[in-house]
């Protein structure tokens, strides 16, 4: 066994695959070193842990079937955490804010094709169901996180 950044045991020489269940929580920073401005944002790890979610959902499904759209949710999911960690590394306010907007774009992205794995009954109930409230609460935190930063006074750096 070996601990990898996050302080999480891992199994040498395994694929991340076999490591990671849709119940994997992603929410824990890393045990010591430097902590990106981005990580400390509840809302970046929340999104994360959906983006974990996801994936392992995806992971189960069957091989060489629904290509393309399963493409399309692993994209719109990890878009997610990543515009919102690019966003917290522009200098300036309004760039961030257009960074959490397309971060949103995607979470209903997300939330659209959740959707349509629903209907098309590739994903369970309960898994759409959890995915649509994980997303719920980042939707939520995302506007508030907006907000926040709109309220801001001066046109200063969001870094930090």
């Amino acid at each position: 066994m070996q601990e990898d950044r996050f302080g999480k045991e891992k199994l040498l020489n395994s694929s991340p695959a076999s490591n990671r269940s849709p119940q994997t929580s992603s929410r824990q920073m890393p045990a010591e070193g430097y902590v990106f401005p981005f990580e400390k944002l509840e809302v970046w790890q929340e999104s994360l842990a959906l983006t974990d979610y996801i994936l392992g959902v995806l992971e189960r499904l069957p091989q060489n079937r629904h290509i393309r759209i399963v493409s399309q949710m692993e994209g719109a999911a990890t878009s997610v955490p990543q515009n919102i960690a690019e966003g917290k590394g522009r200098q300036y306010r309004k760039e961030f804010l257009q960074y959490l907007s397309i971060a949103q774009g995607s979470l209903y992205e997300t939330v659209t094709l959740n959707e349509v794995f629903r209907r098309r009954k590739l994903f369970d109930e309960e898994v759409c169901i959890e995915i649509r409230s994980r997303a719920e609460r980042i939707d939520r935190k995302l506007n508030g996180l907006k907000n926040s930063v709109r309220g801001k006074k001066d046109e200063g750096s969001v870094r930090g």
